[in-house]
Parts: C-alpha cells; sequence; structure tokens
C-alpha cells in the first residue's frame, strides 16, 4: 500500500470565497491535520473504586492548514478571513471538505470558523503560513470510501 498527497482533494468554500487546500494548492509538507476538539471519552472513578464513562456528544474538530508563503490560496483565505470576521452575521458558515481518493477517506468539516489570523513570518526561508479553523460537526469515514481506481 503507499500514500501520496497527490491523492488528497479538499477545498474550503464559504462567505466571500472557495479555496483549494489540497494537492495543487501550494501546501507545505506538514498539510493538513484534523484534530478533535475534545476527548470523546470523560471516565469518572468514584471513591470505592468504581467507574463510569461518559460518552461526550461533542463533534467538533480543529483543523489545521498548512500553504507554503508562495501559495495565491494565502490571499483567498485572508479576503475570506477579513470578510467573516467583520460581523457575527457572516462568521463560522465555512464548509471543509477532504478525501483522499487513492484510499475512499473523506471528512467533511461544518459550520467551520477562522480561529485566528496565521501567524506571519519574514525570514530567510519563506516557510508556511498556519490557518486553524475550528468545525462544529465533523463526519469522517477512513478507508471505506470508494476510492478512485
Amino acid at each position: 500500500m503507499t500514500y501520496s498527497f497527490k491523492d488528497v482533494v479538499a477545498a474550503i468554500v464559504g462567505i466571500g470565497g472557495a479555496a483549494n487546500l489540497g494537492m495543487g494548492a501550494g501546501a507545505d509538507k506538514e498539510g493538513i491535520t484534523i484534530e478533535a476538539a475534545e476527548d470523546k471519552n470523560v471516565m469518572t472513578i468514584g471513591a470505592d473504586g468504581s467507574g463510569m464513562h461518559s460518552l461526550v456528544a461533542n463533534e467538533a474538530s480543529v483543523v489545521t492548514v498548512r500553504l507554503l508563503k508562495t501559495s495565491p490560496m494565502n490571499a483567498i483565505l485572508q479576503l475570506m478571513y477579513n470578510i467573516q470576521t467583520s460581523s457575527s452575521l457572516l462568521h463560522g458558515k465555512n464548509t471543509i471538505a477532504i478525501r483522499d481518493i487513492a484510499r475512499g477517506d473523506s471528512i467533511v468539516l461544518v459550520a467551520a470558523a477562522f480561529k485566528k489570523r496565521p501567524t506571519i513570518n519574514y525570514a530567510v526561508e519563506g516557510g508556511a503560513v498556519e490557518w486553524t479553523f475550528d468545525a462544529i460537526r465533523t463526519a469522517p469515514v477512513l478507508g471505506i470510501g470508494t476510492p478512485v481506481i
């Protein structure tokens, strides 16, 4: 089995624009990370040593997209950020979709908001620009979708 970022199709769509985040977007070598916003389980141990598991209903995620400094997607994301953070009416309405077509992975993140403005560096090397989003709902399917053959 092999893996390649060449098989990753990813995009964000929201108020003020849409941007490619996958192959062809000028992604940095660390690419895209999707992390659960909190643990799915809370374990509570009583004074007598008995235990209880609590299933947390939260399906939120934190998404980090890393683009090369020279990626034209940075300008699109910055414009979207500027528009969306100008009013609460426009904030948190993005959808991010990520698909690995070789494995059939599919992750859709809904009600995504820009978490913060990216840190911008001017140095010897261009480096990466990291865009971070909070998404309220996450629908992941790993490896059981229909891969393109």
